[in-house]
């Protein structure tokens, strides 16, 4: 049956995925199943997506009931569920007013149309750094620092420009009377895992406030008790004026949520910004079961502890094998672990060894293998996948000296 569709799937698509020979079927907590019965430990989490895991009983329920009473009417009306998410993630963070999408490309194209709304006819350009990741549509490539994401698709749209992270001085320099925003992210995900530093986003902040700029923080990844508290910020000292969500925010289902002061929101009246789905009734109800579940006593902070204890283990392994690794970098549950230079082509190779091992994680920004967990993981589980990734990177190793 595997062969089938997969044969049937590669007639069927458009060439933009390089996939996984594997039909996956079935998931349980820190698991996936595929078709064939083979069972795979999920490191990866549908790249930051099922941060309860695999079917969580609490949001399948929320889904299924949802789905059984209202799943659309569009935001000409009101719903219930919509109503208790935009609640809960404002009385949870430092947002006045919401906006709901479908993904995390969706919630960032509706804070940069927000931005320049606010910034008026003439300021319209948002400033942007190097090693960053926005998505995919062509407002958000055009905003995001890497140039692999670029190619085929020039001209960019105007108004982005780009600066290397931690220089605050470069930074300052790009902000001219045309400025609205600087977009960026506490930290940067598939730019190989990579926290700016708390004094370089407090500088920033410091800019902001000066120039009358918006902070722009792209949470789509971070967000949602990945670093270990509901949202990256709280971890930095500061605020921003608008932030972004996704990915963990429905854990699974698909949705998007762009959150902003209310002198910023302000700026959007009716008929500025819409989406057709934005807010569905069934993604809101699992938004708020995801959101409730988080929430609980004592969640974010077992969070922190698996990744103190999951970056121990890493850094150990790095010790081990210091011809390949160098270091490790990240916050709660989103670790990378960066190969040596003269090693970075072996990335893909030691993804792929981990999925015929069953393990799944993957290579971000060419430089860093990243481990993303469901945040429910369990000590042991995390144990068997460091114990997986030594045996494979022995192998590698093995390889390079003969």
């Amino acid at each position: 049956m595997e062969n089938t569709i997969i044969l049937k799937s590669d007639s069927l698509f458009m060439k933009t995925y390089a996939r996984f020979p594997a039909v996956m079927v079935e998931g349980s907590g820190c698991w996936l199943k595929d078709s064939e019965g083979k069972s795979y430990l999920d490191f990866l989490s549908g790249i930051a997506v099922c941060s309860l895991g695999h079917s969580h009983p609490e949001v399948t329920e929320a889904v299924c009931s949802q789905a059984a009473k209202l799943n659309h009417v569009s935001n000409l009306y009101y719903t219930i569920p919509q109503t208790e998410v935009a609640e809960l993630l404002v009385a949870n963070s430092f947002a006045d007013r919401i906006f709901m999408a479908n993904s995390g490309a969706e919630a960032n194209e509706a804070a940069i149309k927000l931005a320049r709304k606010y910034g008026g006819e003439d300021r319209y350009r948002i400033i942007c750094l190097q090693g960053s990741f926005h998505g995919r549509t062509m407002a958000t490539v055009s905003a995001t620092g890497q140039s692999k994401f670029h190619k085929g698709f020039e001209p960019l749209l105007e108004g982005f420009c780009h600066v290397r992270p931690e220089y605050i001085d470069q930074l300052e320099n790009m902000i001219d009377p045309t400025t609205c925003a600087i977009l960026c992210e506490p930290l940067q995900g598939e730019g190989g895992v990579r926290p700016l530093s708390p004094e370089y986003l407090k500088a920033v902040r410091q800019l902001c406030d000066r120039h009358d700029l918006a902070l722009i923080f792209d949470e789509v990844q971070v967000g949602m008790g990945r670093t270990g508290t509901l949202f990256a910020y709280e971890q930095f000292g500061i605020e921003p004026d608008i932030m972004t969500l996704a990915k963990a925010l429905g854990n699974g289902i698909p949705i998007g949520a762009m959150l902003a002061r209310e002198s910023i929101a302000e700026s959007f009246q009716p008929g500025d910004h819409a989406a057709t789905f934005g807010g569905n009734p069934v993604a809101c109800a699992a938004a708020r079961a995801t959101l409730k579940v988080m929430l609980q006593e004592g969640f974010l902070d077992e969070v922190r502890e698996k990744g103190k204890y999951l970056r121990e283990c890493l850094n150990s392994t790095v010790q081990e094998f210091p011809d390949l690794l160098r270091e490790v970098r990240g916050l709660g549950l989103i670790q990378g672990l960066a190969l040596t230079r003269q090693n970075m082509s072996l990335g893909t190779e030691i993804v792929h060894k981990m999925f015929e091992k069953g393990v799944l994680i993957n290579f971000a920004g060419g430089e860093a293998l990243r481990f993303l967990p469901p945040l429910v993981v369990s000590r042991v589980e995390i144990d068997q996948m460091v114990h997986t990734l030594r045996s494979v990177l022995t192998e590698v190793d093995g390889d390079i000296e003969a």
